[in-house]
């Protein structure tokens, strides 16, 4: 849902610049200034609500975060991560291809108006966050590992095809790359705090930090090759990204790993059941 979130308000962006930036001028933004401090209102009064309810929730406790994750070697754990890391930088790096030059794209091969081409952007962007959203229940019911492995390659074929398309199939392609492509969003962030739980913090903090920030320097750099060549030839050199997914393949199977057996499943007591790898401040909520 955080992911659903931000994706909405990015999809909203290209809406407001195309009806109400460019009509109205630079100036038009500041009232959005508004909004922007009352979340920060909204955001401090959820903030005690959930620090008062993670140290209050029954079981909270470090140590069994630990003993859970004796089940999963430790190199294997940091080799998983590192992988994960690299999938979500190829990702936002192919992302960061469309959100920051699509629209000169359309511009300079199609001739488009710029209001035009702000709504192309926004199909694409209102694509990734409806794939965000179905992204999460998905991994649940099937897996993580493979919704990863469907998201980074399943778009492959879209990615391939979208330099040669028609201004048509150029819409068409990027919300079906749009849609698969963000549905791994959620089983990444997920599958790294299983790998390690007890530390959602951390994880959270190394994917959304680190990867997304080199994914914006992946962006300065789509820019620089920009001008040394075409926006054309860029998008055909990020067409092969998603390729990079064939990674996915050397991720464990943690659920599994860690249920293998009675004995393993029991160790350590409750707490170490595989099936609560999740936030403990959830577990015992109506």
């Amino acid at each position: 849902m955080f992911r659903v979130g931000g994706s909405t308000g990015s999809a909203i962006g290209p809406l407001l610049a195309a009806f109400i930036v460019v009509p109205g001028g630079q100036g038009s933004v500041l009232w959005f200034s508004i909004a922007a401090l009352i979340a920060i209102a909204v955001l401090f009064r959820v903030s005690r609500w959930y620090a008062a309810t993670l140290v209050s929730a029954p079981g909270h406790s470090g140590r069994s975060g630990a003993q859970r994750q004796r089940s999963t070697a430790k190199a294997k754990i940091v080799v998983s991560l590192l992988i994960l890391v690299f999938l979500v930088f190829s990702k936002n790096f192919y992302t960061a291809s469309l959100n920051s030059y699509y629209t000169f794209y359309l511009i300079q091969r199609f001739d488009l108006p710029v209001q035009t081409a702000q709504l192309y952007l926004f199909l694409f962007l209102a694509a990734l966050a409806v794939g965000t959203l179905f992204g999460g229940p998905i991994g649940d019911r099937f897996g993580r590992k493979y919704v990863i492995w469907f998201s980074i390659l399943g778009i492959l074929p879209f990615t391939l095809a979208l330099p040669y398309a028609d201004l048509f199939w150029t819409g068409i392609l990027t919300v079906f790359i749009g849609l698969i492509l963000s549905s791994s969003s959620p089983a990444i962030i997920v599958y790294a705090q299983e790998l390690v739980p007890g530390k959602t913090g951390t994880v959270s903090g190394l994917f959304f930090g680190l990867a997304f920030g080199i994914g914006g320097l992946g962006a300065a750099l789509l820019g620089q090759l920009a001008d040394l060549t075409s926006i054309e030839f860029v998008y055909q050199v990020c067409s092969f990204l998603p390729a990079l997914g064939l990674l996915a393949v050397f991720l464990p199977h943690v659920r599994a790993e860690q249920a293998s057996t009675p004995e393993k499943a029991n160790e350590g007591g409750p707490s170490s059941h595989p099936t609560e790898l999740r936030n403990p401040s959830y577990s015992d909520r109506p």
